[in-house]
Order: C-alpha cells, then sequence, then structure tokens
C-alpha cells in the first residue's frame, strides 16, 4: 500500500510558476509508474505527465515545454514543475502511483488556480 500527499498548490497570475511536490509513505525507486493528474469542474481527470521507474517520462501536449516531472527518490518525493502558466491550467492536481501489482493509488489533490 502506498499513501500520497500533495503539496505546493495555490494561486497564482498568468505567466507564473509553482511546484507540486508528491510524498510518498514508502520508496518510490521500484514503483512501476508514477504520475500528476488534474480534474477541473465538471470535466473528467486527465493526465499531466507521468514517470516511469526507469526515468520515462511523457506529457499532455497541453503542457508540453511548460511543465516538468522529476523525482527525488532518496525523499520519497514526486515533484511537478509548472512554468508559464496559464488560466486553463486551473484544476485540482492529484498524485497517482501505479504499482506492478496493478493496484493504483491517489493523494487527496492540491488546487492549482490560475488567474488572468
Amino acid at each position: 500500500q502506498v499513501q500520497l500527499v500533495e503539496s505546493g498548490g495555490g494561486l497564482v497570475q498568468a505567466g507564473g510558476s509553482l511546484r507540486l511536490s508528491c510524498v510518498a509513505s514508502r520508496s518510490i525507486s521500484s514503483i512501476n509508474v508514477m504520475g500528476w493528474y488534474r480534474q477541473a469542474p465538471e470535466k473528467q481527470r486527465d493526465l499531466v505527465a507521468a514517470m516511469t521507474s526507469g526515468g520515462y517520462r511523457s506529457y499532455a501536449d497541453s503542457v508540453k515545454g511548460r511543465f516538468t516531472i522529476f523525482r527525488d527518490n532518496a525523499k520519497n518525493t514526486l515533484y511537478l514543475q509548472m512554468n508559464s502558466l496559464k488560466p486553463e491550467d486551473t484544476a485540482v492536481y492529484y498524485c497517482n502511483a501505479d504499482l506492478s501489482s496493478g493496484e493504483r493509488y491517489w493523494g487527496q489533490g492540491t488546487q492549482v488556480t490560475v488567474s488572468s
């Protein structure tokens, strides 16, 4: 089992930056895939960025070149650096862990609001 706790959300003006953190309750080095999803009001939860245990990264087209996913295995922490934020990035951001066993875990979410 894995518990995930996100932090770092907040209110920022368009063009600004935020860094989200996701602290896991166990080592993340062997977790198959970890990622960030977001969900805006009345919309589905969509993948923003993901990173495999081997270091492969993938991004949604809407955030390529602006967001970077990375991790610190020593701190059991996954990060999402968000630059050049736009109002359409406003959403609740969730951390996700997919284990090789097929289990999937979610954090509680952190709100990101980008004002125009």
